[in-house]
């Protein structure tokens, strides 16, 4: 029902009769609703041959058209591509182009300066060959929920038998962020934090100040792996380098991301990742995503002097628009059953429908709150 004299207007400043909250929500981030994709069940996406020479991609058996993940590897020497005359290689345009969307501008030609591969310090030298693995936009909502992520790899070392693990619990390499521990390092988008070493349950195995896997973007999705540290632990048989197979069918030997110096041919390196997480030993990928959810609090105060009345033709009756209820006269009551909210251009935004109705005459005030989320 209208009410005469019912456009109340608000004093939407922050603080007077609206009060903005964002809370930080969680959920599983793969497609089938769940957090953890296992090895049984990792598979390297049908792309074109054009894509597979820059990305692979990583989805669920069940849905193989979908990708949950891409991996790339970048090279500054052109590692892994096929280099022909007056041409960049494609490995070399995809360090580049990471370089230049994460890096500041100062940095870019510097690239990713990540650790030394199986020391136990990090040092200031360029890493010039990265694995790169970047969420799918829609999964990820706003961000990757920092601190709750886990990457599990499985391969082979030199000899072509099991590689060692880092951590020491289970033979596998398990890679987290370490935002548990560490503060956040600033960057032009947004924080950065190391990627480490862990154990299954998640407990970090050593400090990025002793050993650094690479760089975690919560807001862009993004991890940057340094190749030489991945190879320290996980090399794969030195005479694999040059064969990548998709699915990894050559057998745990193959396993490993100790990469190719050519340049002559188009090795499919990033399919190394893949093949790692895929192995039967272990691998899998654990990931949740984070939304910001904002909601806004309208404080709706309907006055004494306010809402007494209604502006329903049935509220009245003859030529002389007399009160239909004699009762209404004097100290009237009304029932408030809705509030509507619009804005400066009069167009309806909200409707909210109180669960009871609200009894009110010259006698009563309310305060009416109205919450919206988006």
């Amino acid at each position: 029902m209208a009410i005469a004299g019912g456009n109340i207007t608000l004093d939407s400043t922050e603080g007077m009769d609206k009060i903005s909250q964002t809370e930080k929500v969680t959920s599983p981030y793969f497609s089938d609703g769940t957090t953890e994709l296992l090895a049984a069940n990792i598979v390297s996406s049908s792309l074109t041959d054009t894509n597979e020479t820059y990305f692979f991609g990583i989805s669920n058996s069940t849905t193989p058209t979908v990708e949950e993940f891409n991996v790339a590897f970048g090279s500054t020497n052109g590692y892994g591509s096929l280099v022909q005359s007056n041409t960049k290689a494609e490995t070399e345009a995809i360090y580049k182009q990471y370089a230049s969307l994460l890096l500041a501008p100062t940095e870019v030609t510097g690239g990713f300066v990540i650790s030394s591969p199986g020391t136990t310090s990090a040092i200031s030298t360029k890493d010039t060959e990265i694995f790169v693995i970047s969420s799918r936009r829609s999964n990820m909502k706003d961000r990757i929920n920092k601190g709750t992520w886990q990457i599990s790899l499985s391969g082979s070392n030199n000899l072509g038998t099991s590689a060692a693990t880092v951590a020491g619990d289970d033979g596998l390499l398990h890679l987290k962020d370490d935002s548990s521990t560490t503060k956040a390092t600033a960057t032009p988008v947004g924080d950065r934090y190391n990627i480490v070493s862990c154990s299954s349950a998640g407990t970090i195995a050593a400090a990025a100040t002793t050993r650094n896997f690479g760089f975690f973007y919560p807001d862009m999705g993004i991890m940057v792996l340094s190749q030489q540290e991945l190879s320290a632990s996980i090399p794969g048989k030195g005479a694999g380098k040059d064969t990548t197979v998709k699915g990894g069918t050559l057998g745990i030997a193959h396993r490993g991301f100790g990469t190719t110096t050519t340049t002559n041919a188009n090795r499919k390196t990033a399919l190394r990742f893949v093949n790692c997480l895929s192995s039967a030993t272990g691998g899998k990928l654990k990931f949740r995503d984070e939304e910001d959810q904002v909601s806004a609090q309208y404080f709706c105060r309907v006055r004494s002097g306010q809402m007494n009345f209604s502006n329903n033709p049935t509220y009245v009756s003859g030529s002389l628009n007399e009160l239909r209820q004699k009762t209404m006269k004097g100290n009237p009551s009304t029932f408030i059953s809705s509030v509507q909210l619009y804005n400066s251009a009069g167009e309806i935004v909200a409707v909210g429908n109180l669960s009871t109705p609200l009894k009110k005459n010259f006698s009563s005030e309310a305060t009416i709150k109205v919450k919206l989320t988006y």
